[in-house]
């Protein structure tokens, strides 16, 4: 199928120019062979849409059953899982294919059940990401046949006629033919908060996107006014198209956990295949191997032994472990879509996050109002008219009690309010807006304000000037209740509505607006703004009431100037808390926005991510350095403003490079790349758009960015407890190794050859009691010490390294001397009751054996203690776990069940045991506690002294 550049266009439909906001309305019209008044015809309009295809983004094809299934495999554990499967079915046939190949079926059924837990979990996510979309179906309105008519978004072809109105969603890329008091939000494609004033005038020279105003982008929405459009492009043609390719040409980064994982794997094989290899030969030169028999039997005690060395259970309890932290972070309202990337967040070092609807409300609030007499703050922010007019900033915050300051603050948002095309409406327990943004800030304002509302109720609108990008100005001709005269009340840029005002309010009168009020009021306007508000000032005049509609901006002059208020779109109350959480935990916080530099400055300012007076570096500033300048950029700035998708992805492959580990969060189109990208992607699961959901990792369904941090936490957490499950693995299954080997190696010492009975190779315990031990003590408390709560505050620390090992240099010392106690107290207890070796003892082999066997299990539920943490004592809030003592707990039954019921002693090998040979297995088991306790405080005692 040939790209959208290459389709092969009708002659009648010629491709426009590549830019068509710098060419006449008229002229692209015409290039693509349609009359704006009537727009296409039914049959040209599906004859256009079965040439070009529907006006829809390439998806990617869903990925099949059987793919996802394959998947589940890819893991390196599992492999090496599946080779101690086949050595399993080998060793089986070799000793005659006796009864069931009990080692094979096991591992190959904790296998499947890690696969199962692999499809469940990604299901689950699916369908949370599912329901997070739209149920609804875009529509547009055009003309068709000159009629107009309401179709599906999809169905929009090139040269369609849109019609637009307040509320509509853009359906298609599309060049304006008209535009009246038009205002498009663009916050999704561009990253500006404000929305944009629209102008059907022939640009004169190519401008950036977010500068284009003659042109209006598929998937932004209409916030006030109406026009008519000349749909230039659809589906991939368009600039969201533009930006899905790119999506294409980034590639997905491997999680640090798969990447450990893998490092884990190979490790492990590499062990395994040594601990094999060892034991086969000190077999053969210790016992004196020369028959074939003796050769296979050592054979077979190597082979079986590396299967034994193999944690069979890592991959399902990793899986489990994913999945209990995903459900964690799902009640929190984070959906994560794969398992792996639950623990990334846990490792980022760098949050980069959008500042428009993500640390911002995306909800236009007036915070300062300006009049002669003063300064009122309204506290408060976003839609929901809640809060309270105080005197300030400058004198304390204290109540407004002062009656001029009072009267002229109501005067101005009551004459902002109506002079205002907008509605505020309540339902379901919420606000919403409909119009202007800007204009609804002043609905909500003046709920603020005692009788604001009241005052400005009865008044009903007779005429209107609307705002035009020439004009900068609003005007609206009210009559209030009762005989009052009519009033024109104008609303617009300062420095444009000022030189047309005569006269100031103050309090109850209008005074001359001589030279030193107007430059106090400039004053007031340039403080606010270098506050990075955006400015409005109010002023009104009386009218005859014989004044109509017609004619009104013959009025627009001898104004009294009421004041101006300073408008923003306000951080979240609870993102400066987050911010402020992440930089304890040694996070660094970043802004990349599309908003102004000042804007953009103030908001991190406010929320704790720089110190005041930090400077923001701009997309064209980006354009001009080199690597090594854009990567020393990355290492001190941590504002980013007026930046275009291929910025995000600089910063975030600068991040990269340079070692951290980043979360980038968004919910606009333009930020879908840099998600992609990132180590993991965070998209906005209310605002954000399905391009942006697609490339995410995670989606957040509260759009709240401390729930990032609250992820953080979790993530953290799920990346300490799989250490905790790792080490207790590693370190029991070493303690087997340590057993076997030595056991092996000093059987004359240990007096088991005397014991064996003639035996070739004498083995300290049987395979039987092998799979014995790493069922019980494998699973339940590795399972348990997975979901283990957080043993210590993990908010407290830096994140770790990238390139930090799970089990690191320290990790491996705890696990081969926690092993070796282990394997030294297991043929001790053997040694102790048997006759000879170093301690003369008088049971029989199987006795001696299930000491020792008994031993080693309750070793290992000893270590699940130790395992918790790798510094701090196993006192240490010993209790908090309760699924940790349930496990060790059903590990004790089930041991004294193999121990001393008859029929399991039959399939396992053992022998009943009195209270003395008990309290030796326990007393033995336990130095592996002590001996870590005593380890522990060393080191803490060395930390201490180190500072």
């Amino acid at each position: 199928m040939a790209s959208p550049q290459q389709r092969t266009q009708p002659p009648s439909v010629p491709l426009p120019a590549p830019d068509p906001s710098v060419r006449d309305a008229a002229d692209v019209a015409a290039d693509l062979g349609v009359d704006p008044a009537t727009g296409l015809s039914a049959a040209e309009a599906a004859r256009r849409l079965a040439d070009d295809g529907p006006n829809e983004l390439r998806s990617k094809p869903p990925v099949p059953v059987w793919r996802k299934v394959l998947d589940q495999f890819r893991d390196p554990l599992v492999a090496l899982l599946l080779v101690a499967v086949a050595i399993s079915l080998v060793v089986w046939w070799v000793e005659g294919a006796h009864g069931l190949p009990v080692d094979a079926v096991v591992i190959a059924a904790i296998v499947v059940l890690n696969a199962v837990l692999g499809l469940v979990q990604e299901s689950k996510a699916e369908n949370a990401v599912a329901a997070l979309r739209s149920m609804t179906e875009a529509m547009s309105t055009v003309l068709r046949d000159g009629r107009r008519v309401t179709v599906r978004s999809a169905e929009l072809v090139r040269g369609d006629v849109l019609v637009l109105a307040e509320g509509d969603a853009v359906g298609a890329d599309a060049r304006l033919l008209t535009a009246t008091a038009l205002r498009v939000q663009e916050s999704s494609l561009t990253g500006e908060s404000e929305a944009v004033l629209k102008d059907a005038a022939v640009l004169a020279a190519p401008a950036p996107l977010g500068d284009r105003f003659d042109m209006v982008y598929k998937g932004t929405a209409v916030a006030q006014g109406v026009g008519r459009a000349v749909v230039v492009a659809t589906g991939m043609d368009t600039q969201m198209g533009a930006i899905a390719r790119l999506l294409d040409s980034t590639e997905e980064e491997v999680t640090p956990l798969q990447r450990e994982i893998a490092h884990v794997s190979k490790v492990l094989g590499l062990t395994v295949i040594g601990i094999a290899v060892v034991v086969m030969v000190l077999a053969a030169v210790v016992n004196d191997v020369r028959t074939p028999a003796d050769l296979v039997t050592v054979l077979l005690l190597g082979v079986s032994l590396a299967v034994a060395a193999v944690p069979e259970g890592l991959p399902a309890i990793l899986s489990v472990v994913l999945a209990v932290g995903v459900q964690a972070m799902a009640r929190r309202n984070a959906v994560v879509k794969k398992l792996h990337s639950a623990e990334t967040l846990g490792s980022a070092s760098v949050i980069a996050s959008d500042k428009t609807g993500t640390l911002t409300k995306n909800e236009m609030t007036i915070q300062r109002v300006v009049t002669a007499s003063g300064e009122v703050t309204l506290t408060g922010v976003g839609y929901r008219p809640d809060g309270e007019a105080v005197v300030g900033p400058d004198d304390g915050g204290g109540p407004l009690t002062g009656e001029a300051l009072t009267r002229e603050a109501v005067m101005v948002l009551g004459g902002g309010s109506l002079a205002n095309d907008a509605q505020l409406t309540q339902a379901d327990g919420g606000w919403t807006v409909q119009g202007d943004p800007t204009e609804a800030a002043f609905l909500v304002a003046a709920h603020k304000l005692a009788d604001t509302v009241d005052r400005v109720a009865g008044f009903e609108r007779r005429g209107e000037v609307p705002f035009t990008s020439e004009r900068k100005l609003m005007s609206a001709l009210v009559d209030p209740p009762g005989d009052g005269a009519w009033a024109l009340v104008t609303k617009g840029a300062p420095d444009v509505l000022l030189p047309r005002c005569t006269d100031v309010q103050v309090g109850d009168t209008a005074v001359p607006l001589d030279d030193e009020r107007r430059a106090a009021a400039l004053a007031a306007v340039e403080r606010l703004s270098g506050q990075a508000y955006r400015t409005l000032g109010v002023a009104y005049r009386r009218v005859p009431e014989e004044t109509g509609p017609e004619g009104l901006e013959e009025h627009e002059s001898d104004l009294v100037y009421l004041g101006v208020v300073g408008i923003i779109d306000p951080p979240r109350p609870e993102v400066a808390t987050a911010v402020a959480e992440a930089r304890r935990a040694g996070i660094r916080v970043m802004m990349i926005t599309g908003d102004h530099p000042v804007t953009a400055t103030r908001i991190a300012s406010d929320l704790g991510i720089v110190e005041p007076g930090a400077r923001a570096v701009t997309g064209t500033e980006l354009d001009g350095l080199d690597a090594a300048g854009l990567r020393e950029t990355t290492r001190s700035v941590s504002v980013y403003a007026r930046v275009a998708p291929q910025n995000k992805l600089q910063i975030v492959d600068a991040l990269q490079a340079d070692g951290h580990v980043v979360a980038m969060t968004g919910d606009g189109v333009n930020d879908a790349p840099a998600l992609k990208t990132a180590d993991i992607g965070v998209a906005m699961g209310i605002t954000g758009t399905e391009v942006t959901k697609e490339s995410a990792r995670m989606i957040l369904g509260d759009d709240n960015f401390a729930t990032i941090v609250a992820a953080v936490r979790q993530g953290r957490i799920i990346f300490d407890n799989i250490k905790k499950f790792l080490r207790y693995l590693l370190s029991s299954n070493m303690g087997e190794v340590c057993t076997v080997l030595f056991g092996v190696v000093f059987a004359g010492v240990l007096g088991l050859e005397g014991a064996a009975g003639g035996e070739a190779v004498v083995v300290p315990l049987l395979a039987t009691q092998i799979l014995w031990i790493n069922l019980v003590t494998d699973s339940g408390p590795a399972l348990a010490m997975g979901v283990d709560p957080e043993t210590d505050d993990v908010m407290a620390r830096p994140p770790r390294s990238p390139h930090e090992r799970i089990i690191d240099a320290r990790m491996w010392t705890g696990v081969l001397s926690i092993g070796l106690v282990m394997g030294v107290a297991t043929l001790l207890t053997i040694d102790i009751f048997l006759p000879g070796g170093l301690v003369e003892g008088s049971d029989d082999l199987t006795v001696a054996r299930t000491a020792g066997f008994t031993t080693l299990v309750l070793a290992q539920l000893f270590n699940v203690l130790n395992s918790r943490s790798e510094t701090t004592s196993a006192f240490h809030r010993m209790f908090a776990g309760r699924w940790l003592w349930a496990a060790i707990g059903l590990g004790v039954v089930l041991q004294v069940a193999v121990v001393e019921v008859p029929f399991l002693q039959v399939a396992f090998g053992t022998a009943g045991l009195d209270l003395a040979h008990w309290a030796v297995a326990v007393g033995m088991a336990s130095t592996v506690l002590w001996f870590d306790e005593v380890r522990k405080l060393v080191w803490r005692v060395r930390q201490r002294r180190q500072g």
